[in-house]
């Protein structure tokens, strides 16, 4: 049973990283992704990293998509920014509200996640396919999950085609979330995005900055295992990969995994899945 699977890298600060994502990237291909996104930093701080490594991904013979986030920046910071996505070929965007940097006060013409959807619709018609974000288990600065899921139906009507969910290990959450949205008259495709876990320390950081849960059950078996590595590593794989089954099983649109610029442990669960 096939499934479309995409990936998601985040921009490196080295030479040495971004030759050895392009390592990570060669692995990846084998699943033929749908395409692969790569993030942007808080305040727009990665954003020519961003579009480097966008470009490579496509001469690389993949589509891709940079993630364009609006919190900080103005109507003509994003204009030019579109217009140098649209000059280089780029037919995909994940369009986001963004995190602001630390220290940073909460300027720019942008509010909402919604309003950069607007705009990129206004400046460029049906150009891109526009991605956005889902919470299943509620955005962490929303008020309420009505207004958290009243944010996601916004931004689908200001003409996203496609949601992405931050990663989540509960799959009822998801489950819940989605027949939520189908009840409010949104039917575009919401993507689970996949956490592997390779790192109970990062995890943790990872789902405390971001309001992601992890149930008690995985952060007590995590700790259990103190710092042994390679049984954190697989008792991830048994974890994620059964949480894919589920969602495979009941008929999700596709799986977005967050690589963290790795290969292995996403390669397994693709294996595992007999996706590829």
């Amino acid at each position: 049973m096939s499934l479309p699977i995409s990936l998601e890298f985040f921009p490196t600060k080295t030479p040495e990283g971004a030759e050895k994502l392009r390592a990570v990237r060669q692995q990846l291909y084998a699943l033929k992704p749908e395409f692969c996104s790569v993030t942007f930093g808080a305040g727009g701080s990665t954003q020519d990293g961003t579009l480097q490594a966008v470009t490579e991904i496509m001469g690389e013979g993949f589509s891709a998509a940079p993630h364009l986030s609006c919190i900080g920046q103005s109507h003509e910071s994003i204009r030019e920014r579109l217009a140098a996505y649209q000059t280089a070929g780029i037919r995909r965007i994940v369009a986001l509200r963004g995190d602001l940097p630390s220290g940073y006060g909460l300027g720019g013409e942008f509010r909402y996640a919604s309003d950069l959807v607007a705009f990129v619709r206004a400046e460029t018609g049906d150009h891109f396919h526009i991605e956005v974000a889902a919470y299943p288990e509620t955005h962490p600065q929303a008020r309420s999950p009505m207004s958290d899921l009243d944010a996601f139906v916004a931004k689908v009507k200001a003409g996203a085609n496609a949601g992405i969910t931050q990663y989540f290990f509960n799959s009822d959450a998801y489950f819940r979330y989605v027949d939520d949205l189908h009840k409010l008259g949104v039917d575009v495709p919401v993507v689970p995005g996949i956490m592997p876990i390779a790192s109970s320390t990062q995890l943790m950081r990872f789902s405390d900055a971001c309001g992601a849960e992890i149930p008690r059950w995985i952060r007590m078996r995590l700790q259990a295992f103190g710092d042994d590595t390679a049984s954190i590593k697989a008792f991830g794989l048994d974890v994620v990969t059964d949480l894919c089954d589920q969602l495979r099983n009941a008929g999700v649109p596709g799986l977005h995994f967050y690589t963290m610029n790795q290969s292995a442990a996403t390669m397994e669960i693709v294996r595992r899945l007999a996706l590829f």
